[in-house]
Order: structure tokens, then C-alpha cells, then sequence
């Protein structure tokens, strides 16, 4: 059976709303996990519920959500909020990873006073790393662990050719391949990372972060090269990297894939990876 979910919202950048759910582990939490999810994705695609369900059986509170500016809502089949979608950018991401740890200070999610875990895919992964540099370089209070799943190793500084677009239209398009919609990428993008460098340097921020670290990619990722997952764990000081063997971007994941489904051999091998990484930080030997 899944673990019980609850349904919650949260005020996020710009005072958009988060949305979001918690899988319950039976009993107290041992820790809770914030699950990020990447460009074009959402709460509720592919494998997220899963990794939810997953954590919440060994003890974790696992909170999946979308991000503000994601231009995703509770309806699936569709961007429902382009308009949101446009205006995202790293600044607004992290600014909602950190509305949730705040949360759990406040009691507002479940799992207040645990050990923190962040956990995210694709540029999700970008923005857990960047978040937890960040905190690093400012001398906050660090996340207990992460794991990053599929990351690239950069933020995307534009090119070129996006240069040109940028300057004639102030925006660039995109088209998603799950819903047919093409979605605008306003210009703000590109003028945050150009306005804060450092703040934006995945690689250099990394070298900052003293948390321990999961690195997965599949080895046959066509979307985001596995070198990236080298790059990214040989900058953090105390990462573990773990290429499996014939994974693509989600691990071999179709969209939906419901909890209790049989997983890919590639999502079993991560999710028993993550598993053991995270009892290890909650019960060293």
C-alpha cells in the first residue's frame, strides 16, 4: 500500500503559491526530504511519487512540490500558468527550497528539527546544489545531505544565437514534448546570472558545500551528459558519484508511473542507492 499523503500550499517567490505533498512515514520522522523537481517538470511526473513513497518507508517526511514559477498546477495534463513559467528563474527556485526549510523551522511541514535532505532531478538538482553553496558561502546552517540526480553542471549561460533572440524579442521559446504547449523563457533568465556571477557558478559553489552527496546519472543520459555528474562530484568535497549502467534522464521512467508500479532496473539500482545513503547519514556506524 502507499504511504498516506497529505496535501498542503506554502507562499512562495513573488508570493506565488507552492503546491505541494507529504508522504508520511508511520510514526515520528527521522528526517525530512524536499524533492525538486527540473525544467518542464513537476510534483507529480515520472518518478517523484515514487521517491516520495520510497523515503517516507524508511522513516523520512518526504515533500514533493512544484515549484512556484513553474507554470504547473494541481492539473497535469497542461502548463496552466505560463505566464509563471516565463518569469522563472535560480533566484525564485531557491528563494522556494528555502521557503521550505523555513517551514519546517516554523512547524509549518512536517518533520520540524530533523535532519534535512534535498533532493533533486535534472535542474532541480542545479538548484538544491546552488542553494546549499550558497548557504555555505553565507555561513548558514547546512543541509544534512543531498542527492542530485541528472544535474547538469552549469546554470546555462546564454549563447550566442540566444543572445540575438534575446535582444530582438527579450524572450526565447521552448515547445514541451508531454503537453504541445510552447512556453516563453523571458530574458530575466539570463539577466540574473549575468547580474550575480558567483551566486550563479554551480561548479564554484559546490566547492562550498560540506554536505555529504549522492551523484546519480545514467550513464546513457541524452539529455544531460554524465560528465556533468563527474564534474559536479568532484567539486563537492564529500560526494559519492554513481553512474548506472544504461539509465537515461529519468532512469528509465514513463510519465505516470504509479506508485507500487515495478520500477526500471535503472530506478530500482538508484532508489536502493539512495536508500543506503541516507540510512548512512542517519545511522553512521
Amino acid at each position: 500500500m502507499p504511504t498516506d499523503v497529505m496535501n498542503w500550499t506554502l507562499p512562495g517567490a513573488d508570493g506565488q503559491t507552492i503546491l505541494g505533498n507529504t508522504h508520511l512515514p508511520e510514526g515520528s520522522p527521522r528526517a525530512a526530504a524536499i524533492i525538486v523537481h527540473g525544467f518542464l517538470g513537476y510534483k507529480d511526473y515520472g518518478f517523484f511519487p515514487t521517491i516520495a513513497d520510497t523515503l517516507a518507508r524508511i522513516g523520512i517526511a518526504a515533500h514533493r512540490f512544484n515549484l512556484s514559477h513553474s507554470g504547473m498546477t494541481n492539473e497535469t495534463a497542461t502548463f496552466a500558468r505560463p505566464d509563471l513559467f516565463a518569469t522563472n528563474t535560480w533566484n525564485k527556485q531557491i528563494e522556494d527550497i528555502e521557503r521550505l526549510i523555513h517551514a519546517l523551522d516554523r512547524h509549518e511541514l512536517v518533520g520540524p528539527g530533523m535532519p534535512v535532505l534535498l533532493v533533486g532531478h535534472s535542474r532541480g538538482g542545479v538548484a538544491s546544489l546552488l542553494c546549499a553553496g550558497r548557504r555555505a558561502v553565507a555561513a548558514m546552517k547546512p543541509v544534512d545531505a543531498i542527492v542530485s540526480i541528472a544535474a547538469p553542471d552549469s546554470t546555462n549561460r546564454a549563447s550566442p544565437e540566444q543572445r540575438t533572440l534575446l535582444d530582438e524579442q527579450g524572450y526565447i521559446e521552448v515547445t514541451s514534448g508531454r503537453t504541445g504547449q510552447t512556453l516563453q523563457i523571458d530574458r530575466a533568465f539570463w539577466d540574473e546570472q549575468d547580474a550575480q556571477p558567483g551566486a550563479h557558478d554551480l561548479l564554484s559553489l559546490a566547492e562550498h558545500i560540506p554536505s555529504p552527496t549522492l551523484v546519480i546519472h545514467g550513464d546513457s543520459d541524452p539529455t544531460v551528459q554524465p560528465s556533468c555528474a563527474e564534474h559536479i562530484a568532484g567539486a563537492i568535497p564529500n560526494a559519492r558519484l554513481k553512474l548506472i549502467e544504461g539509465g537515461d534522464h529519468v532512469l528509465n521512467t514513463p510519465n505516470p508511473f504509479p506508485i507500487g508500479a515495478e520500477p526500471s532496473v535503472q530506478l530500482r539500482t538508484a532508489l536502493d542507492c539512495m536508500t543506503d545513503f541516507v540510512e548512512g547519514i542517519l545511522s553512521p556506524r
